[in-house]
């Protein structure tokens, strides 16, 4: 754990009890704090008290003597409407932070004047994979054998991580939820690694979202920035931070085009990732027989990746290495099974139009499982991205509707049982069965991974 620093003696507020609030409120005790708890549902109420924390109903006994609010991700503080605590706070003018901002400000700690290597930060945000991205850097430390803890919107809590031991990298993956609202953001490397539609009546726009990532780079000022370059958003945010076209703090990944120019620069293109500093290439992987980095998609996050782990000093050669053993995360481009010549893959984390997208052109000759709850902007984003989809099955509560805007033919199927029974019925050697839904899942279920998980078992059911 790590305890938080700079609150000892005070009374803080902590509003919401899931994972990461509990673990607040743990963290601040530890740091003689006194956490002041709150959680609409009473079973997480009853947990905290459980564990001796004094809950509070934060709406009826005001802010008065309180140092600070800490807020769960969950918890609305500005759009669509404040959270009523929230509000309360703010007009009482008390500081509203989260984990995220505890955990900078509380992890750096006298010990380190004896290490030999400080530790370090990384932290991945964007709009899609964040989370591969920051799995394979993790992963990447660890074969090297480098002491390295994960966490943040993956794994554990920031605040339930262990102390920092000499040499260390923390890597932490961080939602828009996440760094809009904290109040420190010091990481030493910072990733972006793309930016599509998505929380939009969170963040009331594309442009607030957009501000909600930016923060992670314009607040903390980190000593190396890797940015993914294939939208607008993030070549602006690029030139934002750079002093010049030599300025090597800044390094810019594609996998839409060859990078030039006299900087750092990281990108892949047919199947392969180069590296070029000063205008020469210094590496270069072939990645298409990484099995566990299928598509244009994933090759993104490989590339950002490699370049965090460049600039902590790895060899292209280990990183290469790192690659082939690195197995992918569950319900993100996993294949759960294989039979009769007929792939069985398991993106279910493709909750928006963009990654869905970003799924179908990673394979060819497709049974295509799609549909939930449909998020704001419609599936025209995937005009054009369904040509190797040789047929749609349709789920959801809304599934009809679905299915009438696809540019493919589909079946409504309308559950997950029929949607796998029909796929398997018609496919052939050859064929990728993908569910990639384009959608939410809180229509059927309460999580992407719970419906990637129903799929894996409709699919094991079928097989036999």
């Amino acid at each position: 754990m790590i305890p938080v620093q700079g609150l000892a003696g005070t009374r803080v507020a902590v509003l919401g009890l899931g994972r990461s609030g509990l673990v607040a409120a743990r963290a601040l005790a530890a740091g003689g704090a006194v956490p002041l708890c709150w959680d609409d549902n009473p079973a997480a109420r009853e947990k905290a008290e459980g564990e001796g924390f004094a809950c509070v109903d934060l709406k009826r006994a005001g802010f008065e003597g309180i140092a600070r609010l800490i807020v769960s991700p969950g918890i609305p503080h500005l759009y669509p409407d404040p959270n009523p605590v929230v509000a309360a706070a703010l007009e009482a003018g008390v500081p509203v932070d989260n984990d995220i901002g505890l955990f900078f400000q509380s992890f750096a700690t006298r010990d380190w004047d004896g290490f030999d290597i400080s530790p370090r930060v990384v932290a991945v945000t964007g709009s899609n994979g964040k989370s591969t991205t920051s799995a394979l850097i993790h992963h990447i430390l660890e074969q090297v054998g480098r002491p390295c803890q994960l966490a943040g919107n993956i794994g554990r809590g920031v605040l339930d991580l262990d102390p920092a031991i000499d040499g260390e990298v923390v890597v932490l993956e961080l939602s828009s939820y996440q760094t809009d609202l904290a109040r420190s953001l010091t990481p030493d490397v910072a990733v972006f690694t793309n930016l599509s539609p998505d929380h939009l009546d969170r963040h009331h726009g594309l442009g607030g979202y957009f501000a909600a990532k930016r923060r992670l780079f314009a607040e903390g000022g980190p000593d190396r920035a890797v940015i993914g370059v294939d939208e607008a958003e993030g070549r602006f945010l690029a030139g934002q931070l750079t002093e010049g076209p030599t300025d090597d703090r800044v390094i810019r990944i594609s996998v839409a085009q060859k990078l030039t120019g006299p900087g750092w620069q990281v990108f892949a293109r047919k199947g392969f990732l180069s590296e070029y500093r000063k205008g020469k290439q210094v590496g270069s992987i072939d990645l298409r027989g990484v099995a566990g980095l299928p598509g244009a998609h994933n090759h993104q996050n490989a590339c950002a990746a490699y370049a965090a782990c460049r600039t902590l000093g790895l060899a292209p050669k280990v990183i290469e290495a790192a690659f082939h053993s690195f197995g992918g995360l569950p319900h993100r481009s996993q294949t759960i099974a294989e039979k009769d010549g007929v792939r069985f893959v398991n993106d279910s984390k493709a909750t928006n139009v963009d990654s869905a997208a970003k799924a179908l052109a990673a394979f060819s000759n497709i049974r295509w499982i799609c549909g939930g709850l449909e998020k704001e902007g419609g599936l025209g984003g995937l005009a054009g991205a369904t040509g190797g989809v040789r047929k749609a099955y349709v789920i959801g509560r809304e599934a009809a509707g679905f299915a009438m805007q696809l540019d493919v033919e589909a079946e409504v199927c309308g559950d997950m049982a029929t949607a796998v029974a029909r796929a398997v019925a018609e496919a052939e050697a050859g064929d990728v069965v993908l569910l990639a839904p384009a959608a939410a899942s809180f229509d059927q279920y309460d999580s992407f991974e719970r419906r990637g998980d129903d799929f894996a078992a409709q699919v094991a059911k079928q097989l036999g």
